[in-house]
């Protein structure tokens, strides 16, 4: 009984308080502005308050879920797509977030297991890119890092590319059983772009001298740890079939970046993130709310 204005500026509030497609690209600047712990509990932890609500929505009112899976996969792709090609770790990280999103909103059913996995190493890469020689992924390739710090940074990139044995993986397969016929391409998409946004990590140089802060490591074991623990809560996911998919969208993502993401030097443009572009897009969302709730 709630008139259609209200429902559509509550609707566009939760996407912009989430991050949610373009009206959440006030996020990279934030995340990356802002001091290395506050990146990891606002991408970890802060951005899930209004992703929740929608994910409630979708899960009691049927007309809300198919609205909510479409800016699941929106938000996944457009995410991804700027992660992709971004060439600094922390703005890299917080596009991804946005991405990583998405694959909470793509199925509400089990969003909520895909949330903790994305708290989890969302956080712990934050940590660790904090950590880093450089934020800028080509100096990071002459600046070789430190040989333990990169094998905790591999393996949360392990992780949150649905790599077996990590949580990552069991929420990406619950993830890709629930979605809808509609949303599998835009999700293996995604799913793909984030093997080769990652890749950008992994084959980084090791074996420096640079130490670490005092106090870095008990944090990061312990995030480490409950990817690794998480991982039990859904170990149905172990079949061949199940394993073999995410190993070939991995690898695949990998052959991308070094025979072609590795050597572009595309830079996408900032535009999108200034306010009073923002504003704009946010209002030709909230006219598309409008005509949803109308219709």
């Amino acid at each position: 009984g709630a008139p259609p204005e209200a429902v559509a500026l509550i609707f566009l509030g939760l996407l912009i308080k989430g991050g949610i497609f373009i009206s959440g690209l006030w996020l990279p600047l934030t995340h990356s502005e802002a001091e290395t712990p506050v990146s990891a509990l606002m991408s970890g932890v802060v951005v899930k308050a209004g992703v929740f609500p929608l994910v409630r929505l979708a899960l009691m009112i049927s007309e809300v879920d198919p609205i909510v899976r479409f800016f699941g996969v929106g938000t996944a792709l457009l995410g991804v797509s700027y992660a992709m090609f971004e060439k600094d770790t922390k703005r890299m990280l917080a596009f991804h977030t946005i991405s990583q999103l998405g694959f909470v909103l793509a199925a509400p059913e089990v969003g909520g297991f895909y949330a903790l996995t994305h708290g989890l190493v969302k956080s712990a890469l934050f940590l660790m890119a904090g950590s880093l020689p450089s934020r800028n992924f080509s100096e990071l390739k002459h600046k070789p890092m430190n040989t333990h710090l990169w094998i905790a940074l591999a393996i949360a990139s392990f992780s949150i590319s649905g790599f077996p044995l990590l949580s990552g993986f069991g929420a990406k397969v619950l993830t890709m059983k629930n979605l809808l016929p509609w949303q599998v391409i835009g999700m293996n998409i995604a799913a793909l772009g984030t093997a080769i946004s990652f890749a950008k990590f992994i084959f980084l140089p090791f074996g420096g001298e640079d130490k670490v802060r005092k106090g870095f490591w008990p944090g990061i074991i312990l995030l480490l740890g409950g990817l690794v623990g998480a991982n039990i809560v859904y170990y149905q996911a172990y079949t061949l079939a199940n394993i073999i998919k995410p190993l070939i969208t991995i690898i695949l993502g990998w052959l991308i970046y070094i025979f072609g993401i590795q050597r572009l030097s595309i830079k996408l443009p900032r535009v999108l993130e200034q306010f009073d572009h923002l504003m704009g897009f946010m209002s030709l969302m909230l006219i598309l709310l409008f005509w949803i709730v109308w219709s």
